[in-house]
C-alpha cells in the first residue's frame, strides 16, 4: 500500500463510554495495512469507561490532523457529555473533511446533535431509536446501515461488524474476511435474544429496567 492509500482513522473517547462500542472496531482497525489509528479526546488523562476500565487517549483534539474516518461510540454516561460544545465542534470540523463520518451505537446521537445525520439513515443501540427519530434522523435496525458516506453501527457488539464494513470499503473484501478470520470473529450466541425483534417484548421491558437501575446507581455514584 503506498503513503497515498493511507487512511487515517479517528476514534473519539470519552468519561463514561462503553469499552467495547469502539475496542471492537479498534481491533478490526489495527490490522488494516497503511492505517493511521488516533484515539482522541481534549486531553491525555486516562478515560474511565462505563463498566470501569481505563484507557489512554494519545490524541487531543487540539492536535488531531484531518481524518479520512471519523468515530465515536455510545456509552451509559454519554449524557453528560453528548451535549458538550467543544465535542460538538469537534465532530462538525472533522465531518466537514473526512471521508466517512461513522459511529457505533449512542454516538449516533453525538453525529445527530452536531448537524451530521440530516437527510440520513443511522443506526443506533435499540433502546435509543426512538430517541433519534426525535432528533430527525431517519433510524435503520440494521446491525450496521451504510448511507452514502455515513455509516453507523448499531449497539456495542455491532461495533465488529462496523468495523468489517469499514474495512471492506477501504482496503477490499478479501481483507476484511482476512481480518475476521484472524480475529476468529464466528458469532454462535448461547440465546436468541440480541435485539428486541427477537427478544420479545416481555425481555425488551425487564432490560430497560435493568439499564435504568446501572444508570441511577451510577449517578448516585458520581454525586457521592
Amino acid at each position: 500500500m503506498t503513503d497515498s492509500q493511507k487512511h487515517i482513522i479517528g476514534l473519539v473517547f470519552y468519561p463514561g463510554m462503553t469499552a467495547l462500542d469502539i475496542v471492537g472496531p479498534q481491533q478490526v482497525f489495527s490490522a488494516l495495512p497503511g492505517v493511521e489509528l488516533h484515539r482522541i479526546w481534549k486531553t491525555l488523562d486516562p478515560i474511565k469507561t462505563d463498566d470501569g476500565m481505563v484507557l489512554l487517549p494519545d490524541t487531543t483534539f487540539k492536535d488531531c490532523p484531518l481524518l479520512d474516518v471519523i468515530c465515536i461510540g455510545g456509552g451509559l454516561e454519554q449524557m453528560a457529555v453528548v451535549d458538550d460544545l467543544e465535542v460538538l465542534e469537534f465532530l462538525r470540523k472533522q465531518g466537514s473533511t473526512a471521508k466517512f463520518i461513522t459511529s457505533v451505537c449512542g454516538g449516533s446521537e453525538f453525529l445527530a446533535k452536531a448537524d451530521l445525520l440530516q437527510g440520513y439513515r443511522a443506526a443506533t443501540h435499540w433502546a435509543m431509536r426512538d430517541h433519534l427519530v426525535k432528533l430527525g434522523v431517519k433510524v435503520g435496525i440494521e446491525r450496521v446501515v451504510v448511507d452514502r458516506n455515513r455509516i453507523t453501527g448499531g449497539g456495542v457488539t455491532a461495533g465488529i461488524d462496523f468495523g468489517l464494513t469499514i474495512a471492506s470499503i477501504l482496503c477490499g473484501e478479501e481483507i476484511a474476511k482476512i481480518i475476521q478470520l484472524l480475529i476468529e470473529y464466528n458469532p454462535a450466541p448461547p440465546f436468541d435474544a440480541g435485539s428486541p425483534e427477537k427478544a420479545g417484548t416481555e425481555l425488551v421491558d425487564k432490560a430497560m429496567l435493568f439499564m435504568q437501575r446501572i444508570s441511577s446507581l451510577e449517578l448516585a455514584q458520581q454525586v457521592s
